[in-house]
């Protein structure tokens, strides 16, 4: 075994199946990155995920900057594809929840957020990066609190502090005796609980399919030994399997965290009887 174990995949690369070496199954080491540049002790410091954090982000300005610095009547290729993207998220989710006349302003924010999370969860897939930066629970986190502050906030301003506490509430005075209790359930529900499966949806998710992904591809290495190289096979092909669906996990994911996200301003906006 590595003597670092804070390294991503802490395996001997010449570690296998009846060599006498126990299985390197992933864990948590498999999640922590040593500083690239600065001091972990002291918590300034530079690490993979926020390089590959910082990688996405210039990848997708740079995508539509490219698609849309010189617009065409008759678009290119990448032009296209960039208007296929938006118009998805602008009439699929957007003008679907929130609907067209309110959500138009959302737009930006919205297609932001999907593309921005699609592209953390794509560096899983991709080549030498290969890690889900929303696998770590800080990143899920501070985009669902920026969701909760809009939330809040766009609440407090349609309706007021009595809106605002019968919206977070539920308060519907048909509920009868139930409805204190009811109202003390939304209201944890709403402020507390909503945010946290918010953020922990998608990190978890995240979390479960790169731990596969990684226990299938070290354990193709590992078999590949005597009889174990017929199981490797199949290992190998359970990577391939996990790969793919893993694509779509992570394009389902974003698009679910910003559904999520056009449902909770929705709310916020609505008018409550």
């Amino acid at each position: 075994m590595s003597a670092d174990p804070t390294q991503v995949l802490a395996f001997e690369t010449d570690c296998h199946i009846f060599d006498g070496c126990g299985f390197p199954a992933p864990g948590l080491h498999s999640f922590l990155f040593e500083p690239l540049w600065g001091d972990g002790d002291s918590n300034v410091y530079f690490n993979k995920t926020m390089l590959l954090a910082l990688l996405g982000s210039i990848v997708i300005v740079g995508f539509f900057w490219a698609a849309f610095r010189k617009p065409k009547v008759v678009p290119g290729k990448l032009q296209m594809v960039a208007e296929a993207g938006y118009d998805f998220i602008r009439r699929g989710v957007v003008y679907e929840t929130i609907g067209k006349r309110e959500g138009e302003k959302y737009v930006p924010l919205i297609v932001s957020l999907f593309f921005f999370v699609w592209m953390m969860n794509l560096w899983s897939v991709i080549p030498v990066a290969q890690f889900p930066v929303t696998a770590i629970i800080a990143y899920p986190a501070v985009l669902a609190g920026v969701v909760y502050v809009l939330w809040v906030s766009l609440t407090f301003k349609r309706h007021g502090f009595v809106g605002f506490f019968k919206n977070v509430t539920g308060y519907d005075k048909s509920l009868g005796a139930v409805l204190p209790l009811a109202m003390l359930i939304e209201f944890f529900s709403n402020l507390l609980v909503r945010p946290f499966t918010h953020a922990v949806r998608l990190f978890a998710n995240m979390f479960a399919g790169h731990t596969l992904l990684l226990l299938f591809t070290i354990a193709s290495w590992y078999l590949l030994n005597g009889i174990g190289i017929a199981y490797a096979g199949v290992s190998f092909i359970m990577t391939i399997v996990m790969t793919a669906f893993e694509l779509f996990i992570q394009a389902l994911q974003a698009y679910v965290f910003v559904l999520l996200t056009c449902t909770y301003i929705q709310g916020a906006l609505a008018e409550h009887h």
